[in-house]
């Protein structure tokens, strides 16, 4: 299974950025942990931008070439209509993901626009969110192969 997993804004100075919220490690030693935990049958692809514009655009390649998105929109979760609109364009399965509980932080960060479009939001689980958000994607996969 081909998936992508895209990091929005300011997910590149995790390690750096409040360690309270976010915890201590890097996007890459995330991405470097992800990779020993997830069976090498799957093939993961990492993305980080802090650009609306080149996250829609990395959506927009994952047409055809992925089978599963997975998405931690950051700050553009809470206003991004064209990231929305992208993610229910490309048609791809696609799970939210969310290092911190964004329920349980301000209030604007408890809205998102982009869950509607998505199978599912996890969000609170630090790192475990990616892993689970990989098996799902595989489960939904392998139920409608069997379907």
């Amino acid at each position: 299974m081909n998936i992508k997993i895209i990091n929005g804004p300011n997910l590149n100075l995790l390690g750096e950025r409040d360690n309270a919220i976010y915890g201590k490690e890097t996007l890459n030693e995330i991405k470097d942990w992800l990779k020993d935990k997830v069976d090498s049958k799957q093939s993961v692809e990492w993305f980080q931008s802090n650009h609306e514009g080149e996250i829609i655009d990395e959506i927009h390649k994952s047409i055809n070439t992925c089978e599963g998105i997975i998405i931690n929109p950051g700050a553009f979760t809470h206003y991004s209509y064209a990231i929305r609109d992208a993610i229910e364009a490309a048609d791809i399965p696609t799970v939210e993901v969310h290092l911190s509980d964004i329920h349980n932080r301000e209030d604007f960060r408890k809205n998102s626009v982009i869950k509607d479009v998505c199978m599912d939001q996890i969000f609170g689980l630090g790192k475990t969110g990616y892993l689970n958000a990989v098996k799902m994607l595989i489960t939904y996969k392998s139920k409608k192969k069997n379907s």
